[in-house]
């Protein structure tokens, strides 16, 4: 798939930002004791009219700005904030569209290289989200579409809270030296445990050439190039793992497979502008 320029048609955000409430201020009132003034009925009716009248205004210019803001998209985020923090819901309007420029070339990747759907995963060996999604979604999703998916694979390992991810990366890159590169990916997802000594009894299990594959390991090969590919998400806005754009469109989360169907399909349909 070419690398598309950054352009903004239209933006699919499945983040769920939670909103800050804001405590409403206490307003005292103070009233303080004045001298009582005596009205004449005609005078207290003359001057109820005259409130109701501007009250009568006030309340349509209310009514029929609402619609008008609510028209144009304005004021949406206010409303929302009022109403308390944001939970999951139905889609209910026309969602919108962004694209991103993710390249893949020179990245490991699975499928037919013309595939018209290319899905880029930035993920950590050791987040649990990330293997969730690998056990419930990965190889049903690559078998609902044969051929039509080029998957592919960059690392953004979080080292502050998963201190084995960054080796477990390395460890993956230095097994695709040997042309095992899938299938060491696929073991080091399959383990709740990691650390130096699962990698190498994988590399042991896939029959590696143990010297080149610890040499690679132990002189961290790979660093640089893992730093590149976290730095590049970090400057795109990723935040979280997993993270996968669709042909450019993100996806955050260890989402259920219906959600990469619906845009897969949308897709393949030709219903998403390209640019």
């Amino acid at each position: 798939m070419p690398n598309m320029p950054p352009k903004t048609k239209k933006t699919i955000e499945l983040v769920i930002e939670p909103i800050e409430e804001i405590e409403p201020e206490s307003i005292e009132e103070t009233f303080a004791e004045e001298d009582t003034i005596t009205f004449k009925r005609s005078h207290f009716y003359s001057v109820l009219s005259i409130l109701t009248f501007f009250a009568g205004i006030l309340v349509g210019y209310v009514i029929w700005g609402t619609g008008l803001l609510s028209q144009l998209g304005i004021g949406s985020k206010t409303a929302a904030q009022a109403a308390g923090p944001v939970v999951e819901a139905p889609v209910t309007a026309e969602p919108q569209y962004t694209r991103y420029s993710v390249p893949t070339d020179d990245f490991y990747a699975l499928g037919p290289a013309d595939a018209p759907i290319t899905i880029v995963e930035f993920s950590d060996y050791q987040c649990p989200f990330c293997r969730r999604w690998h056990d419930e979604v990965y190889e049903k999703l690559l078998a609902a579409y044969p051929g039509k998916i080029k998957f592919v694979y960059r690392n953004l390992p979080l080292t502050s809270i998963h201190p084995d991810a960054q080796g477990a990366a390395e460890a993956a890159l230095c097994a695709g030296e040997q042309n095992v590169y899938w299938q060491y990916h696929d073991k080091l997802f399959s383990s709740e445990v990691l650390g130096s000594g699962v990698y190498t009894q994988y590399a042991k299990e896939l029959n590696l050439d143990m010297t080149a594959f610890e040499n690679c390991t132990s002189t961290e090969k790979y660093r640089a190039k893992i730093q590149a590919d976290s730095d590049f998400a970090l400057n795109l806005g990723v935040n979280s793992t997993p993270t996968f754009f669709i042909n450019g469109l993100a996806v955050v989360g260890a989402q259920p497979i219906d959600v990469f169907k619906q845009i897969i399909d949308k897709e393949l349909a030709g219903e998403i502008p390209t640019n």
